[in-house]
């Protein structure tokens, strides 16, 4: 009878340990700690990386205005030339003739308006005695006014030719960096058209010309309006070119046109930026890549790269909020500016946005936050490899029983196996 007792006794025994086992490997782990920064609103520039190309800030042709053969040139090709510098040299001759032509027929045109003037004065003169009929004084009032006619044509004629004997000097109209000669000396030049002789470019300012979407500018015009963006304190875009070799120009320019109309080919707007070229270091032609300040964009937040998130909705990420327990934040980036997204919307103030650890913890369960440390371990805010997690000490400290219990149950085992061997034989 008491055998049976036993047995019932030891059987509840084991149930005990048995449940308690199992209470103890049900208990929850401890919440995941993460890395997290406080999302603070800050009035931030609106920067996009853009991709332009220079131009000229002036271009003009030097053509030949007049006919003739080009007899010299007196630049020299891509130096600098100042505004009215003659160029070229066309053959004055046929020239300087058609003036001396024009003098002579300014001459003959005053002596006969002279002569009708006297006429008509004898006229007036004799039409008060009817010594001349009144059709003989109207054709002398006549003959004067045609004459007094002739030698303003004639003038007129004169200053013309002076001004076609001036363009046999082909002068620069601006100043600029003059190009390459289009004509040889000895060639006709200005027979039946204008011809190009050379193209003279001001190097210094240089335009940028690039473009935006439609969709990208209307938004902008959009936060405009609402007060979310605002131009910078000068009230004026800028422009921040990068060279081929990554540095950085040393002339910011600034945005002075955008056109009115959308280019139906591409869907997109046409720009324009003047950047200072006094060293003349760029060049028109060239494509450059620049950093665009379009404005200040206000109650915008900066969050770490690694922390933004993206699935098939769009952009978002995971803040721990007041429960202790994480939530998804549906966000929209403004573009990259150095290691941080620029949001513009989707945050609140004072929101505890998880940058390390994100890969631990799931929507809807808690989380243990802790301020987000760039410098720690490998950059991300997790802690160095080997060093003991928050939490894990009483772990750590069962560490040395565990590793102690193999080491008794060998030497129980070679302490029983003498003993055993007796047995054997």
């Amino acid at each position: 009878m008491i055998a049976p007792l036993r047995t019932l006794a030891l059987t509840c025994a084991v149930a005990l340990a048995l449940t308690a086992c199992k209470k103890e490997e049900q208990q929850a782990p401890p919440p995941p700690e993460v890395g997290v920064i406080e999302a603070k609103p800050q009035t931030l520039p609106l920067q996009r990386e853009l991709v332009g190309r220079l131009s000229p800030f002036r271009s003009a042709d030097v053509r030949a205005r007049v006919p003739g053969v080009l007899l010299k040139r007196v630049y020299q090709e891509g130096s600098d030339v100042k505004e009215g510098q003659v160029l070229f040299l066309i053959d004055p001759a046929p020239l300087r003739a058609a003036l001396n032509a024009s003098q002579a027929e300014l001459a003959s045109a005053q002596a006969t308006a002279a002569n009708a003037k006297a006429a008509a004065n004898r006229a007036r003169s004799l039409a008060p005695q009817a010594y001349v009929s009144k059709s003989d004084l109207d054709a002398a009032e006549a003959t004067e006014r045609t004459a007094a006619a002739a030698v303003q044509q004639a003038q007129a004629s004169l200053a013309s030719a002076r001004i076609n004997l001036g363009y046999a000097e082909v002068r620069s109209p601006i100043s600029g960096r003059a190009g390459k000669q289009q004509v040889t000396e000895g060639a006709l030049v200005g027979q039946g058209d204008v011809t190009l002789l050379t193209t003279v470019d001001q190097l210094d300012p240089l335009y940028v010309n690039f473009s935006m979407s439609v969709d990208e500018l209307t938004q902008m015009r959009a936060a405009q309006a609402k007060g979310a963006l605002a131009l910078s304190g000068d009230g004026k875009s800028t422009v921040q070119v990068k060279l081929a070799d990554g540095t950085v120009y040393d002339q910011p320019g600034t945005l002075d046109f955008s056109s009115t109309t959308v280019d139906p080919a591409t869907g997109a707007v046409s720009l324009r930026a003047v950047l200072p070229n006094p060293q003349q270091i760029l060049l028109p032609g060239a494509f450059v890549s620049f950093q665009a300040t379009l404005g200040e964009r206000n109650n915008a937040y900066l969050v770490p790269l690694q922390a933004l998130q993206r699935d098939t909705t769009g952009g978002y990420v995971l803040v721990v909020g007041k429960d202790g327990k994480v939530a998804r934040k549906n966000v929209k980036s403004e573009g990259q500016q150095g290691s941080n997204w620029l949001v513009s919307g989707g945050l609140d103030a004072g929101d505890q946005v998880i940058v390390a650890g994100v890969q631990k913890v799931k929507e809807g369960e808690p989380a243990k936050a802790a301020p987000w440390n760039p410098a720690a371990g490998n950059g991300n805010g997790q802690a160095p490899a080997g060093a003991a997690p928050a939490g894990a000490a009483p772990a750590a400290a069962a560490k040395p029983d565990a590793a102690a219990a193999p080491a008794d149950a060998a030497s129980a085992t070679s302490d029983a196996a003498p003993a055993a061997e007796p047995n054997k034989q």
